[in-house]
């Protein structure tokens, strides 16, 4: 690895920290949910340890200082106006888009989403009694495309669309013209669309992912916590141009008590948007570097498994279809027979059963050792077949 700044290198232990991803099940290796294994940025921890060295942990409110940075950021890197009168805050993008489905929807309505997707996305409108209306993405030649057609005709089924910019677990930046496609139908059929970019500034180097464009039918939610690191504050922000649309977001999450700002969120989201955009900007470097060393691993040592061209995100959307063994089946051996833990496709929807979704946000001492592990593992499963592949 060619020399950092940032120390993403050091392999941190995790254990016994009440980490999800390390200690709520006994796997060696986790490699399955989006955190990653980074040390924060030291803007990040300083702010947060000089918090700290406050003695009183009270009720806190959110600053204005938060708005600004989030308003600063988007225009900085992207271009994108926001107001503070178009924003409200929110613990998290999940409880956000859950208040979105309880108060823009009815009970039993279907809602538009593009699989395979984010596995938390069916569970958040079945959980709340809704039904859930897959517009299938197209696979094609290792790359996957909107199947616009599909799409028009769901669309006049539904109130609600939920998209996620970049796409989660695929790693794709939708095109402009994608999402002005997208914007297009959601008006023809005045549906209302919420826009999940939790994942916009974890581009590979030079890319910038497209935000969808200020309109009176859409909802962002927006939040630092994947691209720095710090989910476990548990911040975010809904931002629409639609004033009574936000009004009735707001009451919603306020009935839910989403709305309320932990004593060490605001100082940790002000020193990520401010003061640790170095840090991203090398970390996207270290990521990238991951990326194209699993890309050659494969290539070299297990090119029964393909690696789905993509541009953003951390997780990488591995293609097992050669292998011809349904995802839970594969996850579960590799859980078994090497204690490595990457997610099943078939939790993404029933299009993604052929896939595993691989975690490689981690110094490249570990994912070395994953992907040695994904190979024994591949290896013992063909004995167990018998030479099948």
């Amino acid at each position: 690895m060619k020399n950092t700044k940032y120390d993403f290198e050091s392999v941190v232990d995790r254990h016994s920290t009440n980490s999800l991803k390390w200690d709520l099940f006994e796997d060696d290796l986790p490699m399955w949910v989006a955190d990653m294994d980074f040390k924060v940025a030291p803007a990040i921890n300083e702010a947060i340890l000089k918090r700290a060295n406050h003695p009183v942990y009270g009720y806190t409110i959110v600053p204005d200082e938060l708005f600004e940075a989030y308003i600063d950021w988007w225009y900085r890197r992207y271009g994108l106006e926001m107001s503070r009168e178009q924003m409200a805050y929110s613990v998290g993008v999940m409880p956000s888009i859950s208040s979105m489905i309880r108060c823009l929807t009815d009970v039993g309505d279907e809602i538009l989403i593009q699989s395979p997707v984010y596995h938390v996305f069916y569970h958040v409108i079945e959980e709340n009694n809704r039904k859930v209306l897959e517009n299938q993405l197209v696979y094609e030649n290792g790359k996957y495309f909107i199947d616009f057609d599909d799409l028009d005709e769901n669309l006049s089924e539904v109130k609600l669309m939920i998209l996620c910019n970049p796409h989660n677990p695929i790693g794709k930046i939708w095109s402009r013209e994608d999402l002005d496609k997208i914007d297009e139908l959601c008006k023809k059929h005045d549906v209302i669309l919420i826009s999940d970019e939790i994942h916009c500034d974890l581009t590979d180097p030079k890319l910038k992912y497209n935000p969808f464009k200020s309109s009176d039918n859409v909802v962002r939610c927006l939040s630092p916590s994947k691209s720095f690191n710090i989910a476990g504050f548990q911040s975010s922000i809904v931002q629409t141009s639609n004033n009574e649309l936000l009004e009735k977001i707001k009451n919603q999450m306020h009935i839910d008590n989403s709305g309320s700002c932990n004593v060490f969120a605001a100082t940790a989201v002000v020193a990520a948007y401010n003061q640790s955009e170095e840090w991203l900007e090398e970390l996207k470097e270290v990521l990238y570097e991951n990326k194209q060393f699993v890309k050659e691993y494969l290539s070299e040592e297990l090119p029964v498994i393909k690696l789905v061209e993509c541009d953003a995100t951390y997780l990488l959307w591995l293609d097992c279809s050669e292998l011809k063994v349904p995802s839970k089946v594969l996850s579960g051996f590799l859980r078994q027979n090497q204690g490595l833990f990457l997610s099943a496709g078939i939790d993404f929807g029933k299009n993604g059963d052929s896939f595993l979704r691989m975690n490689i946000a981690c110094p490249q001492e570990l994912l070395r050792e994953g992907l040695l592990r994904l190979k024994a593992g591949i290896i013992a499963l063909n004995t167990f077949n018998k030479g099948l592949y």
